[in-house]
């Protein structure tokens, strides 16, 4: 089972699941996903589609990088801290905050391949 299908109840994405099984709040993630960080308090806000697809595409990065780095908090530290190489020293999140997740799923994809080493 994926990272992302456990954080899943009822087709949704769950704020607080993610925030439980990562360890932090669930202000800690709206924000690493560029919500409002008071959007857990605001149920509708965090189940718009737009909210679910942010949250989709960090739990998609996170299920990428889990099998290399072990655990579900150390792929989300990675995700918040390190640089990643042809990205200006732009950490995934900041990437993702900029709308450019696709991009960060294709540098992992690459560096799975070996087109990176």
């Amino acid at each position: 089972m994926s990272f992302l299908t456990e954080c899943m109840r009822d087709d949704r994405i769950d704020l607080g699941l993610i925030a439980a099984k990562l360890g932090t709040s669930e202000e800690d993630i709206a924000e690493a996903t560029g919500l409002d960080r008071d959007a857990h308090e605001r149920p509708a806000r965090v189940g718009c589609a737009s909210a679910q697809r942010r949250l989709r595409k960090m739990l998609e990065i996170l299920d990428r990088v889990i099998p290399r780095v072990g655990t579900p908090s150390a792929a989300y530290a990675w995700y918040r801290a390190e640089p990643l190489p042809g990205f200006s020293g732009s950490t995934p999140m900041q990437l993702v905050l900029q709308g450019r997740a696709a991009e960060v799923i294709n540098y992992i994809d690459a560096v799975d391949a070996g087109v990176y080493s």
